[in-house]
């Protein structure tokens, strides 16, 4: 009687594709979760350059139109037609009773309320990078986790303890805390930047208001009235 060959043992797949397809279902739903919120973060991060780059130039066109004292009537477009739109209307709405302090304040204040739902506006999807920068790497770490228990498991089942029992499932788990670091670095990154670049575009937007509500608040003349209607 022939001795029964001993089972033939199949390769495991390393690649990043064989560990995502041979990953514990688990560990795989990890794994998609962290796609998801990486093509989510790229998305918001692509749409905010774009948006923030004609801010900036709004911003600039703003500053120049405020430091050289012309017309406000030039049909600004975006943020600087809105914050120059609110100002000139708390203009129109003068009260005769009112000091110039007063006067100033008001139109700032109204050019400030515009400014900021403009800013709300550039923020918004930002949160979506903070959280996935600081849960990313917990959520791969889980993963992780639950990749080592099965590693474990396997070691309790067939009672070796050999590296080929457990190194599938150890890189398994690994590659979901690879993908939430790839995840979350980028997202981090990414937030900090987009952030700063808003504070930028909201400060020289602030700077201009000064200027510009104390340009509105002297200037009562019925000649510049007409050019604001």
């Amino acid at each position: 009687m022939e001795p029964t060959p001993p089972p033939i043992e199949v390769a495991h797949d390393f690649s990043f594709v064989g560990l995502f397809l041979q990953a514990d279902p688990i560990v795989k739903g990890v794994m998609i979760l962290l796609i998801v919120a990486s093509i989510a973060c790229w998305t918001i991060v692509f749409e905010k350059i774009v948006r923030l780059a004609a801010a900036k130039r709004q911003a600039k066109a703003f500053a120049a139109l405020v430091r050289s004292g012309g017309s406000l009537d030039t049909g600004l477009k975006g943020i600087s037609g809105h914050v120059v739109n609110a100002g000139l209307e708390a203009w129109r709405d003068q009260d005769q009773t009112e000091t110039r302090a007063e006067r100033r304040e008001r139109i700032e204040r109204a050019m400030r309320g515009a400014l900021g739902t403009e800013v709300k506006r550039l923020r918004a999807g930002l949160s979506l990078l903070a959280t996935s920068g600081s849960t990313a790497p917990f959520v791969g770490l889980f993963g992780t986790v639950w990749g080592i228990m099965n590693s474990f498991s396997s070691i309790a089942r067939s009672q070796d303890t050999s590296l080929a029992v457990v190194a599938p499932g150890i890189a398994e788990a690994l590659f979901a805390t690879a993908i939430g670091l790839v995840v979350a670095i980028p997202a981090v990154m990414a937030y900090n930047k987009l952030t700063s670049d808003v504070g930028r575009v909201q400060s020289t937007f602030a700077s201009g208001i000064g200027l510009l509500g104390n340009r509105l608040a002297r200037d009562r003349t019925a000649q510049h009235r007409a050019a604001a209607e």
